[in-house]
């Protein structure tokens, strides 16, 4: 026999970080296996999508369930959305090429927490696979031919977020003349540069791929660099829009800009240092689940039948919201980040306080 791995501790993760249910669901003979994390339902049903990832062992892909769904929790609260956080991982290979099975299996476990859990699409899967979802649950979205590609949302919103930046950080919210060094021109990347250009915006940008960082130089006038020297570029606005992780020691040492505010998820290293750190060097950042939270908006808005116009309106509004955050930072001299998460929890609690008892 094989030598056990180490267990996991379940109800001491959940406890740890508040979950409410964690659901495990096997269809050997479709090749699934299931996890779907709630995290909280105060607000509204858990929303948020499927991972399908090979996670080295059990473990990891319970961690990363249960790490994804709280944070949708906060995306949900913070947007001002009537939703709670949940996420889901299949644990397998993503270019599975036989994926009904897998999917219809998913959408069966979906479907058993009866409207307490809704997906959508992640890293790993498409409006495609959420169609085969879709034939064993009505609670799924971002399927084909509904709210489409959220990318332009997604941008929209971090357009507005970086506008909101230069307001608290130079006294104005035009982008007129000011340089953003972009990573990542991805799809949410290439239409954040397509909307700062728009605005006159002097744009300096990386991409792994040379054919991304081509068309923005073509389309946007923007300058190129290699994709380890974006973090050198003296400039006005960092903004991050490719892997997470990316603000480390190391990288905030060289950075040259008096804003961070991107599309990408978990842009700190350590949320509580890397955090703190760019408080203290004086680097306005913008908490990286409040201003990407345009996919979320884009998601809700396909369950409520918005137009793309709405859904852009909608996160239009996280301005606002950065706008509060950053107030509430300087009052109390606290980094940007802590006084986000201390108004999506305060949102959840007041929520809390109202529901009846029995």
């Amino acid at each position: 026999m094989e030598s056990a791995a180490e267990p996991v501790d379940v109800f001491g993760l959940m406890k740890e970080g508040g979950h409410e249910q964690l659901v495990f669901w096997s269809e050997p003979e479709s090749g699934y296996r299931g996890i779907i994390a709630v995290h909280d339902t105060t607000l509204g049903p858990a929303l948020g999508g499927t991972r399908f990832w090979d996670y080295p062992d059990e473990r990891s892909a319970v961690l990363d369930a249960l790490r994804l769904a709280r944070g949708m929790t906060y995306k949900a609260s913070i947007a001002g959305l009537p939703l709670g956080g949940g996420k889901s991982v299949i644990w397998g290979d993503n270019h599975a090429e036989r994926r009904e099975p897998i999917f219809r299996a998913h959408g069966r476990a979906v479907e058993s927490l009866g409207g307490r859990y809704v997906t959508a699409e992640d890293v790993g899967t498409s409006p495609e696979d959420m169609g085969f979802v879709r034939m064993e649950t009505e609670h799924v979205a971002g399927l084909p031919g509904r709210s489409g590609d959220p990318s332009p949302v997604t941008a929209y919103g971090v357009y507005r977020g970086i506008k909101a930046c230069c307001r608290v950080r130079y006294g104005s919210d035009s982008l007129e003349g000011r340089h953003v060094a972009v990573q990542g021109l991805g799809h949410v990347g290439h239409s954040l540069c397509e909307d700062l250009a728009e605005e006159g915006a002097r744009l300096t940008v990386t991409d792994i791929d040379p054919g991304r960082v081509g068309r923005a130089v073509d389309e946007f006038g923007a300058s190129a660099v290699q994709a380890e020297a974006i973090f050198d570029v003296e400039a006005d606005v960092f903004s991050p829009c490719a892997l997470g992780a990316v603000l480390n020691d190391e990288t905030i040492a060289r950075l040259g800009v008096d804003i961070v505010a991107g599309a990408a998820n978990n842009q700190l290293g350590r949320s509580t240092a890397h955090g703190l750190a760019l408080h203290e060097k004086g680097i306005l950042y913008a908490p990286d689940y409040v201003i990407n939270g345009g996919g979320l908006i884009n998601v809700f808005g396909e369950l409520q039948g918005w137009s793309l116009e709405q859904s852009k309106d909608k996160a239009g509004h996280i301005y606002d919201t950065l706008l509060h955050i950053f107030e509430l930072a300087k009052s109390e001299g606290i980094p940007t980040g802590i006084a986000a998460d201390r108004i999506a929890e305060e949102r959840i609690l007041a929520a809390k306080k109202l529901q009846p008892v029995g």
